[in-house]
């Protein structure tokens, strides 16, 4: 059995998904680090050269991947819920928690990041993030065994909910 974390970027998949590893002593692994490394090119790089459709077909790859795999935390990338066999995959041996947060905090948290391209054309960031989201959020809604809301908590107190619920669900 698997740890999947989904949502979408900026509401602490990354920093949950270390610390969980710490604590469970398991390792975590980032589906965005395993498509870099398979493509040998950045994410930008990707999607600049081969577009969208085919980060997504690597990204269902790995996907299937880590579904096989067992005792491990799998950070998702945002879009990964973009495709239901992604989810039909990564469902089959995992407990799936989305972490979500509001617009403003997403917006507060990735604001000045620059390892993605824009998803959206012709808006502004914040409106971007709220797009994406409303079309996303019945997805990650649908894929997700749990809903742990991340605005104004730490990640420790995120990690400390995931336990308990991981803990309560191997019962």
């Amino acid at each position: 059995m698997i740890i999947v974390l989904i949502g979408y970027r900026g509401t602490g998949k990354t920093a949950v998904g270390d610390l969980l590893s710490q604590r469970l002593r398991i390792p975590c692994v980032r589906m965005d680090d395993e498509v870099v490394e398979r493509a040998g090119m950045p994410i930008n790089d990707i999607v600049a050269r081969f577009g969208w459709p085919k980060f997504r077909d690597m990204e269902s790859e790995v996907a299937v991947d880590m579904s096989q795999r067992d005792n491990i935390i799998v950070d998702t990338g945002g879009g990964v819920i973009e495709r239901q066999e992604n989810v039909d995959a990564l469902k089959k041996n995992a407990r799936i928690f989305w972490l979500k947060a509001s617009v403003d905090t997403i917006v507060s948290r990735i604001q000045d990041g620059t390892a993605r391209p824009a998803l959206t054309t012709g808006k502004t960031f914040t409106e971007e993030v709220a797009e994406v989201l409303e079309r996303r959020n019945p997805k990650y809604q649908a894929a997700a065994h749990h809903e742990i809301v991340t605005d104004e908590r730490t990640p420790e107190q995120i990690a400390d909910e995931i336990i308990a619920l991981w803990t309560k669900a191997q019962r």
